[in-house]
């Protein structure tokens, strides 16, 4: 009884239920021979989101919601289907020799051991809702089917891929016909796209030179070279991708951008495509953004237990500036989405002004900058704070008057989420103050600055030990004492990876602006000040040194973890 009378207090704590209708549940749920909570959520007087909030609590153990959760198939596949709907448990993420798990019933201890034993990895436990994780393996459950890229190219019909059109236009049949050229065409693309969502890739680039047409995806950060299409198809095939992306097909001289949405391989992706004229033709560059890709909350992202706590602490404010810093392409919006989807709740108001809206979120305002009618950051992010915000995201500050409106919106109680471009975290301070923002209000506004990169993720069926010449550690001004006698590795590629790599994950240094930092701030310090106090006093842990725990943890090689952090 120990337990429920717990749980009970952190419940009436929590005003999540009447203490005479708590009182009366327990009873009946004690007559029943069911758990309480189980009986409080059955019976609705209590949500499963509040339940495992609340449980989490009392346990000690991170919450997590699963509602706009992607289960990874391939670690689902690695797990008997029988445990999972037995104990009601569902793999989160693989890391190394560490498994994190969210648990439907938190108190099945037997289930988290007899885990360990069968898979030999530390467990991580999350606790869940019941009926989000058990709806996850039916989803899971259902029969899928899965075609080589051969049969593709030979199978593919008009219909293998829908496509949805973000901007209502009418285009004739014939205006299509003599577009896109008929079926052959149309099989072409969808091949294009579906290998493109088969194989990961980030972008399609599909590039018009002398004699040939390239077509190049990149996959996990690097450019890698497929089969071409026929030169001679060049127009329809553009013709064809600027019908889907609602483009203006006779316009051939000025630069286009658009967007288009697929359905395939069981899933919906956005593509945002982009058209350049060069000397031997348009070339196309398409996006692929998967929503299936975005992590559910800062659980899921794979922080070191300070860097989480910091973050957590952080967008838990109930105003204030947090910014992402780093160069493009390093999963800033991917990791401020991330941020947003753990806050949007049904009585939090967020709005976001971004130049382009990458991934389009249920429940959040989102608005497209236009620079081309006078839509500007600024001008947006002016008319956002007359929309009684809670939460306002800005997709970058690139000027001092948005910056400056960004900090007064903070200092007059609203959360702003914004990045910059800087090197390290603690850059972001003496970015703002070159911008003109005054260090006595940087220093009341700034909660937080995140520095970030992407690093390679080492294939983990082809990887094998390496052995490191010690120039290495030389030239980087690495301690070797670091690694102590933990085996480094490196890649080495197989048909299942690319390139020895296979997916990619984020290396973060977080920069918590605290009583320490503030002063330094106040009196104009230099970025290299504020990182070295930041390191000293505060255990931050630069982006450097986070790599270098990568590659410690067996997730990638030496060269991967440099080539991001090197300079660092």
């Amino acid at each position: 009884m120990a337990t429920v009378s717990r749980l009970t207090s952190i419940l009436l704590r929590r005003q999540a239920i009447a203490a005479q209708t708590l009182e009366k549940a327990e009873r009946e749920a004690l007559a029943k021979g069911v758990r309480l909570e189980k009986f409080l959520i059955d019976q609705k007087l209590v949500s499963a989101p509040v339940m495992t909030l609340a449980v989490g609590e009392y346990l000690n153990m991170r919450p997590i919601r699963l509602a706009r959760f992607t289960p990874d198939t391939d670690l689902m596949d690695s797990m008997p289907k029988d445990f999972l709907s037995q104990h009601l448990v569902l793999p989160i993420a693989k890391t190394g020799k560490t498994l994190t798990l969210a648990l439907g019933d938190p108190f099945d201890i037997v289930a988290v051991e007899e885990l360990h034993d069968l898979m030999g990895l530390d467990i991580v436990p999350l606790v869940a809702s019941e009926q989000e994780i058990q709806d996850l393996i039916n989803k899971s459950s259902q029969p899928k089917t899965t075609i080589g890229l051969e049969e593709v190219m030979m199978r593919a019909s008009d219909n293998e891929v829908e496509v949805g059109q973000t901007k209502e236009e009418d285009v004739s049949l014939e205006e299509m016909l003599e577009s896109a050229g008929g079926a052959p065409v149309i099989r072409m693309v969808n091949m294009m796209l579906v290998e493109a969502l088969r194989t990961r890739a980030s972008d399609i680039h599909i590039e018009p030179m002398e004699r040939l047409l390239r077509l190049r995806y990149r996959i996990d950060g690097s450019m890698t070279e497929r089969p071409s299409p026929p030169k001679s198809y060049q127009p329809a095939i553009i013709s064809r991708i600027k019908i889907m992306a609602s483009l203006n097909i006779a316009e051939r001289r000025l630069p286009q951008d658009g967007r288009f949405t697929i359905k395939a391989l069981g899933k919906e992706v956005d593509l945002r495509v982009s058209i350049l004229p060069t000397v031997h033709g348009e070339k196309v560059v398409m996006r692929v953004l998967d929503k299936s890709s975005l992590m559910p909350n800062l659980a899921s992202l794979g922080l070191d237990d300070q860097a989480f706590k910091a973050m957590s602490y952080a967008i838990n404010q109930p105003h204030g500036i947090i910014l992402v810093t780093g160069p493009t392409g390093s999963g800033k919006t991917t990791t401020l989405y991330s941020c947003l989807q753990e806050m949007n709740q049904p009585d939090v108001n967020i709005i976001t002004c971004e130049d382009p809206v990458e991934y389009q979120l249920e429940g959040i305002n989102q608005v497209q900058i236009n620079t081309d009618v006078g839509l500007t950051f600024a001008g947006a992010l002016r008319s956002v704070l007359r929309q009684d915000p809670d939460i306002v995201l800005v997709g970058e500050i690139r000027d001092s008057e948005t910056a400056e409106i960004a900090v007064k919106a903070a200092l007059t109680g609203h959360l702003v989420l914004s990045t910059l471009h800087t090197n390290d975290a603690s850059g972001a301070c003496t970015r703002l103050m070159d911008m003109g923002i005054k260090p006595f209000l940087l220093a009341s506004s700034l909660i937080m600055a995140q520095a970030q990169r992407l690093y390679r993720k080492l294939c983990p069926a082809c990887k094998k030990p390496a052995i490191l010449d010690p120039l290495v550690f030389e030239a980087n001004k690495i301690n070797p004492a670091f690694f102590g006698s933990t085996e480094i590795f490196e890649a080495q590629g197989c048909p299942k990876c690319s390139k020895g790599y296979k997916g990619r994950g984020a290396i973060m240094e977080v920069l918590p602006v605290d009583d320490l930092i503030r002063p330094l701030i106040l009196r104009g310090a230099t970025s290299g000040e504020i990182r070295d106090l930041a390191v000293e006093k505060c255990g931050m842990l630069t982006l450097k040194t986070v790599g270098l725990m990568k590659v410690k943890a067996g997730l990638t090689s030496m060269t991967a973890a440099l080539e991001v952090t090197g300079g660092e």
